[in-house]
């Protein structure tokens, strides 16, 4: 799966938030959208996703393996994305969490079959029945992109989410994500202001609308 970008920009009042960003992204690479706070990022990530808010208005076109996304509703993109915030539900534990990203046909015993899979990927064998409360920052940070993946999203986008983790586990948990996502073959779309969570990955600059 390839994700493009089009000459795509973000206006408001007929005013863009930036200049149009047109970029490739190939299966199991994350490139990384870079400018300071206020200048669009994670407004482009909502476009892409389809969650834009009305008051603005989307030009260019998203596409995955040469079909346009824009079309179609949100749901129907099948596009991936993790916040700062891990957005875990509260009331259930890691496993019914995770489970919420599968099919509500599976059968029963598929689905914890799934989540015993999806857990062992990450390290964290047997903690279906935890308490989310109980979890540290990096172990949550870890069920949220767990959960996204168990979507089989066509396409990934994060959105900073590397930002309120301390610096080792910062580390730990941005090299388990590129990995991951490049074992899947899962292109990713990163916005940051921060220089060390680019990676080895294709850098653009979205101020000046072009790669580093």
């Amino acid at each position: 799966m390839v994700l493009e970008l089009d000459r795509v920009t973000v206006s408001i009042n007929n005013t863009p938030l930036f200049d149009p960003v047109t970029l490739r992204v190939e299966p199991g690479q994350v490139t990384t959208v870079m400018g300071p706070s206020g200048c669009g990022k994670s407004t482009l990530l909502a476009a892409i996703v389809g969650d834009l808010n009305p008051v603005f208005s989307l030009q260019g076109d998203v596409r995955l393996d040469d079909q346009s996304v824009l079309t179609l509703p949100m749901q129907r993109r099948r596009i991936g994305l993790l916040y700062q915030d891990d957005l875990l539900f509260p009331h259930m534990n890691v496993g019914q969490n995770l489970g919420f990203a599968l099919a509500s046909s599976l059968p029963r015993r598929e689905r914890l079959a799934r989540v015993e899979e999806y857990l062992a990927l990450a390290g964290l064998e047997g903690y279906a029945e935890r308490d989310v409360a109980s979890l540290s920052g990096g172990q949550r940070a870890r069920v949220s992109l767990l959960r996204t993946l168990m979507a089989e999203p066509r396409a990934v986008l994060l959105d900073e989410p590397f930002s309120k983790l301390d610096t080792a586990m910062r580390d730990q948990f941005r090299d388990w994500v590129f990995s991951t996502l490049q074992e899947r073959a899962v292109p990713a779309l990163q916005v940051t202001h921060d220089k060390e969570d680019c990676g080895d990955g294709p850098v653009y600059l979205i101020q000046e609308g072009r790669f580093a």
